[in-house]
Formats: C-alpha cells, structure tokens, sequence
C-alpha cells in the first residue's frame, strides 16, 4: 500500500523534499504544525513557514499572506511544471508570479518531484518597488490629454480612444470638413501641435499626402469618422 507520501498527487509528496532540502541547511523540521504545512527553526532564528500546494493559485497565496502574521519567513511551495505547462499565466516561473511574490514579501520554491530537488526562485524578503518615473509621467499625461471618458473599462476587443487617436481625430475632422491643406493650416484648424507627427507617421491609414507638405482625408479616414462618431462629438463639450 502506498504510503501519503509517496502519492504524487496529494500536496503531500512536496513535504519530504522540502523536509530535506531545509534539514540539509540546519533547520529542524516538522509537518502540520498549527495550521502551517511545514514549520522549520534553526537556533533561536524566526521560524521558516512553507506552505505546499499543486499549483500556484490564489488559495496559496492568500495562506501565504496569512501565514506572514506569525513570521517574515514564508515559502510558497509548488511543483516544478511540466515543460508544455510553463508557459501557462499561473507557471511559477512566469516573471508576473515572481514579481508577485516579492511584492507581498513571500519566497517561491520549485519541487522536482521526480528527482526529489528544490530550487528557490524567490527568498522571502521585504519588497520596496522603486517608482518607474517614466511610466508614471506617462500615465499622467495620457490622463490628461484625453477629452471625456470614450472607453469601458476591462472591455477587450475594441479599439481604445487614446490621446493619440482623439489627435488623429482631430486632423481627420479637418481634412473632412476643409479638404486637402498643408500641414501648418491642418494644426491650427485641429488644433494639434503634434499633427506633422501625426500626418508623417499615419499609423492609422486615414490620411494620403498628395504633394509636399499637403494632405488628404482617405476613405479609410472617412471611415473612422463613422465609426468614432461619439468620441468626436465628445471633442466639442
């Protein structure tokens, strides 16, 4: 009869490697110990809390962050994905899940279950993010710049009304209701100091230069004229 342990399928196959893996290193181990899958102490330090699961989820992480109130020392234990699994949105070894877990100042271990080995991906170590400067000026200037609210928010497969578009816009609507003209005109008529960019780069395919310096309005312009309609209105409030 097989004994719990040995069973692959049960989170209890990930204790003995990490019994090991810990003993190895100093700690006295033991299992199940209020509440906590594993709790290890070496000397007088703060005890090590891992906590075992089959794969990384949000239960885990949850008994993580709980576990945190009784020791900064908290593991997240899971197994070492498969290779066709690691690519996987929760796959441990994803940066995102890292990222995560030292944000919430968890350590991430790795068990190879089939050669009985540990690897730490993260130590459980207090987190203090730096501030992406960049990115954050970014935000607040997209913020900014944009007219009204055109956009729902977590919807997927639909084009966002950004800054940029509400520029290019802009420039569409004044070729729409002016007819071809130079770029210097275009920018007062729309407004948009950024036009030359925008008319030089056409990311959108909505406008044609017809000679130097001059631009039209293409049918695909015309189009996005319809189908924006409401974020143009929203432009004249």
């Amino acid at each position: 009869m097989k004994r719990q342990d040995d069973n692959a399928d049960t989170e209890a196959a990930l204790y003995l490697p990490v019994k090991q893996f810990l003993e190895r290193r100093g700690y006295e181990v033991k299992g199940e110990v209020r509440g906590c899958d594993l709790v290890a102490r070496r000397g007088e330090e703060p005890p090590v809390i891992v906590e075992l699961k089959l794969r990384f989820n949000l239960l885990l992480v949850l008994q993580g962050i709980d576990r945190l109130a009784m020791t900064e020392r908290v593991y997240l234990a899971v197994p070492r994905p498969e290779r066709r699994a690691r690519g996987g949105p929760l796959a441990p070894e994803r940066p995102e899940i890292r990222k995560l877990c030292r944000r919430l100042g968890l350590g991430l271990m790795l068990v190879g279950l089939a050669r009985k080995t540990v690897q730490i991906l993260e130590e459980p170590v207090p987190y203090r993010p730096r501030l992406a400067k960049s990115r954050a000026v970014r935000l607040v200037d997209e913020f900014s710049r944009r007219i009204g609210d055109a956009n729902t928010g977590g919807a997927v497969g639909v084009p966002l009304v950004t800054a940029y578009r509400q520029d290019a816009l802009r420039c569409a609507r004044a070729l729409a209701l002016g007819g071809p003209m130079r770029v210097g005109a275009l920018r007062a008529a729309a407004e948009v100091p950024r036009a030359a960019r925008i008319l030089q780069h056409n990311v959108y395919g909505w406008f044609n230069r017809i000679e130097r310096g001059i631009y039209a309005l293409t049918p695909e312009g015309d189009r996005a004229l319809s189908r924006f309609a409401d974020a143009i209105a929203a432009l004249s409030r």
